[in-house]
């Protein structure tokens, strides 16, 4: 057969993603803090974008903002229904622009299913729960920030270098310094003294001879090279580091593994004597260095807040976390009139459409995450209104049918985003859990339900009658719960609780110390 060249006709099918879907799908999968400097970003791009206030301007046109009052999916008392909000899912399947370029998408792709950075209502609405929804929560959404009130907590390394100052001339002072520089956070030294030894060219024993000093600084305990050097310094420190906790320091492996008996026939005491020690342990530290802060860890911001308002609940995006966007049409009517360069005239008509674009993007935004978070408040009533042990199991796919979604567009709604309600701080994964068979072949249970059934049998359990994963196997049918053994382990590894063995003997341990 003949090769060569040879011209074919196709036909065939493929989803168009304009940049502005992409950018509308990307808004999604964000957190409200993250829209926050994405909207920052865009405000100094675009000279069109005007973050305002609650009040309207004569900036603004109507229903060209986007923020703090959105009135989500209100109904009921309106007299009427609202227009169907533009989802994702329906942008994607009109999306069109002739202005844009095309880019094929593959919606069945890993990557485009988690593309997630991370990972007042009136009753009666949406049937009996009244689910109602609103990004505002009332007010100009600004308060006082009591953070911005607390100093920056001195850090471990700081403190330590300040007593050094004190403590060495100039030659050691450098020595000092690598070894302050080599003390993790929790106070430990993590480095080889004999090859910091040939680093810097100085003796070994002058090496310890600094290490020595540095160990006596604030707090004590600091500049440890293991858990037993670091309770043995704090021992000095109150005068109780005598041979037999010299002996009973060296050998903590012992202690840790409940070996009591041996251990005072090693320590040369009686029970008395050793329960004193133990309990002399326990007071000390063994993690000086966690007492300096260093830098503070952020506190999670709520996206949403739920609260019950009569016979159903109410719904509503964090406003104080969203400025509110607005179009300034009137900027760009004198720009156009002002400017005679066409090159400039099509820049503004860009930057006029990317603004409506991205206000629009907003506002579906805030609408799809009020939708999603309405139905997994109505799936997960029982939760918020008696706790955990009533959480039902839920997937994506359940959420996304009830909604009319794609179960992509539920995944990025509810990545990285913080529920807040009456019960505590959640994310919204949290209410999406396996399910676990009942005994009685009843309705399923969620496996956050058993995992609080698991700790609270173990949190009652005595110290006499220590419960075995099977004797947890065998209780939790009681109470109609069909799980296996293996489970059980996973579940309580999960949740940092030890096996039997283990709590047998940290029991002993405690009852021995009192």
């Amino acid at each position: 057969m003949a090769i060569g060249p040879r011209l074919d006709l196709r036909q065939s099918q493929s989803l168009v993603m304009t940049p502005q879907l992409q950018q509308a799908i990307k808004l999604l999968a964000l957190s409200n803090l993250e829209v926050e400097s994405f909207i920052a970003e865009e405000l100094e791009r675009n000279p069109l974008l005007d973050a305002g206030s609650d009040e309207r301007g004569d900036a603004a046109p109507e229903g060209d903002d986007a923020g703090g009052d959105d009135s989500g999916e209100n109904g009921g008392e309106n007299g009427g229904e609202a227009p169907e909000p533009e989802t994702a899912d329906r942008l994607l399947e009109r999306g069109t622009a002739d202005s844009d370029a095309p880019l094929d998408v593959d919606y069945g792709a890993e990557t485009f299913h988690h593309d997630s950075p991370a990972d007042a209502a009136a009753p009666g609405m949406d049937g009996a729960l009244g689910l109602g929804g609103g990004s505002g929560t009332g007010g100009d959404g600004e308060g006082i920030d009591f953070d911005s009130f607390a100093a920056d907590a001195l850090s471990l390394h700081d403190h330590l270098l300040a007593q050094a100052g004190t403590a060495f001339a100039a030659p050691d002072l450098t020595i000092a310094g690598h070894l302050i520089d080599q003390i993790d956070e929790a106070g430990y030294l993590d480095a080889d003294l004999l090859d910091m030894a040939a680093r810097l060219g100085v003796p070994l024993a002058r090496i310890e001879r600094v290490l020595a000093v540095v160990q006596s600084f604030d707090p004590t305990g600091v500049g440890a090279r293991s858990l037993g050097e670091c309770l043995a310094l704090q021992a000095r420190e109150v005068d109780r580091y005598d041979p037999a906790m010299a002996r009973l320091l060296d050998n903590l492996d012992l202690l840790a593994a409940g070996r009591i008996n041996r251990l005072k026939r090693m320590c040369g005491v009686d029970d008395e004597d050793m329960a004193d020690m133990i309990r002399e342990l326990r007071g000390y530290d063994p993690k000086p260095g966690l007492r300096f802060g260093g830098e503070r860890s952020p506190a999670v911001t709520p996206d949403l807040f739920v609260a019950r308002r009569g016979a159903g609940w109410a719904i509503e995006i964090n406003a104080a976390t969203l400025p509110r966007l607005l179009v300034n049409r009137g900027y760009y009517v004198e720009l156009q009139a002002g400017s005679p360069d066409k090159a400039a005239k099509t820049w503004l008509s860009e930057c006029l459409a990317s603004a409506n674009w991205l206000v629009r993007a907003l506002d579906q935004r805030q609408r799809t995450i009020v939708k999603v978070a309405s139905e997994i408040v109505k799936q997960q009533e029982a939760f918020f209104l008696h706790g955990v042990a009533h959480l039902r199991p839920l997937t994506l796919r359940t959420v996304a049918e009830a909604i009319g979604m794609h179960e992509s567009t539920v995944s990025r709604v509810t990545s990285n985003k913080y529920l807040s309600c009456a019960r505590g701080l959640f994310e919204l994964k949290y209410f999406f859990t396996s399910a676990i068979q009942a005994a009685d072949g009843g309705e399923s249970v969620s496996a956050e339900a058993v995992k609080s059934a698991i700790r609270a049998l173990i949190a009652a359990e005595d110290h006499d009658a220590i419960l075995s994963d099977d004797t947890l196997v065998d209780l939790l049918r009681e109470r109609g719960f069909d799980i296996a053994r293996r489970t059980v382990a996973k579940y309580r590894e999960a949740m940092g609780i030890g096996s039997s063995v283990q709590r047998r003997r940290q029991k002993a341990l405690d009852m021995h110390a009192a």
